[in-house]
């Protein structure tokens, strides 16, 4: 029974992650949500969602050609992350349409705060921001 209440609080600490996030720049929203025991984050809001001529901005910086004609708004950026435990999700990746570049990615949900890492092989050589929980 102490081994079925562990693991339920577990998850409920794994889930604390879920919701609407507000990127560090304050130009975009992410929804964290869950497929099976991992987590991923979609775009659901966007700034400016249109480009000059009022079309929908592109993915028009990824290295896919055939991925630059989907629209920015709903793309999902955060992929395959696991809990760790701790209030740290691993094993992720990350996406900047900015860029067009995926990177390695950590997050450490602290309350509202959800601090996230992006990095090139080692966390070390990376880039942080923080994300500020949608209420």
């Amino acid at each position: 029974m102490i081994a079925a209440c562990s693991i339920s609080a577990s998850a409920q600490n794994a889930d604390a992650i879920l919701g609407k996030w507000l990127s560090a720049n304050g130009e975009g929203q992410i929804l964290v949500y869950k497929k099976e025991s991992k987590f991923f984050g979609k775009l659901s809001w966007i700034k400016v969602p249109n480009n000059d001529n009022g079309k929908p901005k592109l993915d028009d910086r990824n290295p896919d050609k055939n991925l630059q004609s989907r629209p920015i708004l709903g793309l999902e950026l955060l992929k395959n992350f696991t809990f760790d435990g701790d209030n740290v999700y691993e094993n992720g990746t990350i996406y900047d349409p900015k860029s067009g570049k995926t990177y390695s990615c950590k997050m450490t949900l602290k309350g509202d705060i959800l601090k996230i890492r992006g990095y090139i092989g080692i966390s070390l050589l990376g880039r942080s921001e923080n994300w500020t929980r949608v209420k």
